[in-house]
């Protein structure tokens, strides 16, 4: 690979995903030295008390609906103090999926609406539903499953510090954490991309097309399907948006071979862009963790979603 298609398929997608993990790290610290927690936490407490989440997993749901990055600094930032335990981290971030979304909803509505126009509005509404689904799940997973905190207690007002002290200690908060931060994030996804280009996820990207695991979908729609596995998302909206307009395929046919390629296609996006981005917050083991039970558990919501739109539309 020459130096220009380096510098365009690795190193500037790396300094984007890096410029995205450090302002999120920089607004999480912003938000601890202003000790704005206790107002973030406070507006979703009673949700995050149904799950038997603590107030830094609530503070960390809020903060998902501004920054998905920062929320994930706030939350490996309570669980390295011990103020949160592993599987309550685990339980968080899967709740957090519902402002994640929303973060992204703007892009995903443009485009989908885009391309199938209102078609675009019911597939968008199904992802939105499907996350939906996890957070409530697992709110009351969490009920279930997660020791009910003594107390759920906000942290403490303290009386406002100068400008100068405030961003000195924001500042020292970031330097400390940028640099591990970035120590493991690089290296993860500079191995990603080695592994990209020597064909391993294409290899298990045409499999998958060519497997036949959805073969009970109408040949136009499989292609749709197939397009969005092997990586094009714009190319299967584009042929979506031409079997719709002439006809060809009902709507409900598009909306599910969008779903069916979007579940399929979820997992190995989530190695290749979303653990660099997790290894770099979180302890390598508990990283591969995190990113294993979000996508498991957003594979079996899209799943159910799908299969609830299918016996409904079919």
């Amino acid at each position: 690979m020459d130096a220009a298609l380096l510098y365009e398929k690795l190193l500037l997608p790396l300094l984007r995903l890096c410029a995205a993990m450090c302002l999120g790290l920089f607004a999480a610290s912003v938000i601890e030295s202003l000790h704005w927690t206790r107002t973030i936490a406070g507006a979703v407490s009673p949700l995050a008390r149904l799950g038997h989440l603590r107030s830094p997993s609530a503070a960390s749901f809020a903060l998902a609906f501004f920054s998905p990055s920062a929320a994930n600094a706030l939350l490996a930032e309570a669980h390295a103090k011990g103020e949160i335990s592993r599987r309550e981290t685990i339980f968080a971030n899967i709740f957090n999926s519902t402002p994640s979304v929303l973060v992204h909803l703007p892009t995903l509505l443009s485009l989908t609406f885009a391309f199938l126009g209102t078609r675009g509005l019911i597939y968008v509404g199904l992802i939105l539903g499907a996350a939906a689904l996890r957070t409530l799940s697992t709110a009351l997973a969490g009920r279930l499953l997660l020791a009910a905190p003594l107390s759920f207690t906000l942290p403490e007002r303290e009386e406002k510090r100068p400008f100068r002290e405030t961003f000195g200690l924001t500042l020292g908060s970031f330097k400390k954490r940028a640099g591990k931060l970035l120590l493991f994030t690089i290296p993860v996804y500079c191995l990603f991309f080695i592994a990209q280009n020597a064909g391993l996820f294409k290899t298990a990207q045409d499999f998958l097309a060519q497997s036949g695991i959805f073969s009970f979908l109408n040949p136009e729609a499989a292609g749709i399907t197939a397009l969005y596995l092997l990586g094009e998302g714009a190319a299967a909206m584009s042929a979506a948006a031409c079997l719709a307009d002439a006809s060809l395929l009902p709507a409900h046919e598009i909306i599910m071979a969008l779903l069916i390629g979007n579940i399929l296609s979820s997992p190995l996006r989530a190695l290749r862009h979303q653990l660099p981005s997790y290894a770099g917050f979180f302890a390598p083991p508990l990283a591969l963790m995190l990113v294993l039970t979000n996508q498991t558990c957003r594979a079996l919501s899209l799943a159910l979603t799908a299969a609830a739109y299918y016996f409904y539309a079919f």
